[in-house]
C-alpha cells in the first residue's frame, strides 16, 4: 500500500481560534486522462496527533480503512456502481466500533444512540437519508431504501425506524451500538461538561467515480457525544454534509455538524466548482475557510467529475484513504504524516 503524499494548503481568511490551519492533500500529480474508477474515504476527524494513540489503535484503524476501501474497490474493478461503492464500503464502518457510525456509536446525554445517514446518486441528485434512527442496524442501508424505495427524501425518529423495518432491513436493540469506549467518552464529557473535538466529529463517509463516469456520495454517523435527544447534525441533510452531481463533484464532510449546516458545505464545494470554475480542493478550502470564520472545524473529502480529489480539513487529523486502479493509500495525521 503506497502511503498518501499531501502538503498543508495555506488558506488566508481563517480565524485566529480556529483549531489549526486547513490542510489540503491528493495524489501525486494528476495524469492526463481521468482515473478508471476512484474511491475515497474519511473515518472522522479531530484532535488526531501522532503519540496520541498506542501502535496497536493505529495498526487498527490502518486496517479498518483498508477493509473499507476494499469493500467499495470490488464493487468498482467489477464494473459497479459509484453508489453501490459508497455504500459497499460506509458499511464496513458502521459494523466496526472504531467508528462513531452503527456499532460503536456514541451515546446521547440520555445514554441512547440516535444515528444519522445520507447518501446521494450524482447521476440525477436522487438522494435518501434517515435521521435519529434508533434501531436500524446500518442507517446507510436505510437512507438508501429511502431513496429508492419512497417518493421522500428523508424519514426521521421513530417513523424512519419503522420504514427501514417494513423494507425488511435488519433491526437491532438500542444497546446494539453499546461500547465501553463510547460509554467512558459519555462520562467524561458530563462530567466535564466540554466536548473534545474528537467528540464532535466522528463521522464516516465515502465517494467514488465509476466506469461510467458517475459520482456518488455517502455520510454516516452516531452523532456528537452526549448531545441533546432529538439533536440532528449536518450528515443526514444534504448539501450540508453530502452532495454529488455527475460531471461536478461528490463531497462527504466530517465536523462540528452546527457550523457545516449553516454554510451548507457540501452545495457550497460543488456550487464552487460547477458556478467559479475553481477546482474541488480550492473550493473546499474555501468552504472550510466559513466554517472556521463562524468557528468550527472538520474536514471534507472532495471528487471531481474527472476524478481528481482531495482531503482538506482544518483539523489536527482525519481518518481517511484512496483507491484506484493505480493503487491505495492511508493517512491519519496531518501534514507530518506524509512519506
Amino acid at each position: 500500500m503506497k502511503r498518501l503524499t499531501h502538503a498543508a494548503l495555506a488558506l488566508g481568511g481563517l480565524i485566529a481560534t480556529a483549531c489549526a490551519s486547513v490542510s489540503s492533500e491528493s495524489a501525486p500529480a494528476p495524469a492526463s486522462t481521468a482515473p478508471e474508477w476512484r474511491l475515497v474515504i474519511h473515518g472522522g476527524a479531530g484532535v488526531i496527533l501522532p503519540g496520541s494513540m498506542t501502535p496497536e489503535m493505529e495498526a487498527a484503524y490502518i486496517t479498518a480503512l483498508n477493509v473499507s476501501l476494499e469493500a467499495g474497490a470490488a464493487v468498482l474493478r467489477a464494473g459497479g456502481s459509484a453508489l453501490d461503492a459508497v455504500e459497499a464500503a460506509v458499511l464496513t464502518m458502521e459494523d466496526d466500533a472504531l467508528f462513531n457510525a452503527g456499532h460503536g456509536a456514541v451515546f446521547t446525554a440520555s445514554g441512547t444512540h440516535e444515528l444519522d445517514a445520507s447518501i446521494m446518486d450524482g447521476r440525477d441528485r436522487n438522494a435518501g437519508a434517515v435521521a435519529g434512527v434508533m434501531r436500524v442496524k446500518n442507517p446507510v442501508l436505510a437512507a438508501r431504501a429511502v431513496m429508492e424505495k419512497s417518493e421522500h427524501v428523508m424519514f426521521a425518529a421513530e417513523g424512519a425506524d419503522a420504514f427501514a423495518q417494513a423494507q425488511g432491513l435488519e433491526m437491532v436493540e438500542n444497546a446494539y451500538f453499546d461500547t465501553d469506549r463510547r460509554r467512558e467518552a459519555l462520562e467524561r464529557v458530563l462530567q466535564e461538561r466540554a466536548r473534545t473535538a474528537a467528540d464532535r466529529h466522528g463521522t464516516v463517509g465515502a465517494i467514488a467515480l465509476d466506469r461510467g463516469g458517475n459520482l456518488a456520495a455517502a455520510t454516516t454517523t452516531g452523532g456528537m457525544t452526549a448531545k441533546a435527544a432529538g439533536r440532528v447534525g449536518d450528515a443526514p441533510l444534504i448539501g450540508a454534509a453530502t452532495y454529488a452531481e455527475n460531471g461536478v463533484c461528490a463531497v462527504s464532510a466530517t465536523g462540528h455538524g452546527e457550523y457545516f449546516i449553516r454554510v451548507g458545505v457540501a452545495k457550497t464545494i460543488c456550487d464552487r466548482v460547477k458556478l467559479a470554475g475553481e477546482d474541488v480542493k480550492t473550493a473546499a478550502g474555501a468552504a472550510l475557510d466559513e466554517v472556521a470564520a463562524l468557528g468550527g472545524d472538520g474536514g471534507v473529502i472532495v471528487l471531481s467529475g474527472e476524478g481528481d480529489y482531495g482531503f482538506v480539513f482544518n483539523a489536527a487529523g482525519m481518518y481517511r484513504g484512496w483507491i484506484d486502479a493505480s493503487g491505495s493509500g492511508t493517512a491519519i495525521y496531518g501534514e507530518d504524516d506524509a512519506e
